[in-house]
């Protein structure tokens, strides 16, 4: 699975109605639920991550899970993205290519 598919598969869920009351039952006391954002973005989550992936060079995204806390949170501000969400979402990518490669 590339960075790209794992975007792609995260857009069919971009603010669904549904999905966004689920994820209320997630919500911290400052009312952001930022660990379900892999399950239900919103728009704005959705939009940050792609301008962060489309930045990335073909070599960082073939080694997305791989990059660095200084490249994530740089990349974060090149795309004008939340660098926690940007390191959820990677996190959430190196889990599911290790899942899909049976480790």
């Amino acid at each position: 699975m590339t960075i790209e598919e794992y975007l792609k598969k995260l857009e069919r869920f971009m603010d669904d109605p549904y999905a966004r009351q689920v994820r209320t039952c997630f919500a911290g006391l400052d009312g952001r639920s930022e660990l379900a954002v892999l399950q239900a973005p919103s728009r704005s989550e959705y939009e940050q991550l792609a301008r962060a992936v489309a930045r990335m060079t073909p070599q960082e995204r073939e080694n997305a899970e791989r990059l660095s806390q200084a490249r994530t949170e740089q990349l974060a501000q090149e795309a004008g993205a939340d660098p926690a969400l940007l390191a959820i979402f990677l996190n959430g990518y190196a889990l599911e290519k290790r899942k899909a490669a049976g480790r």
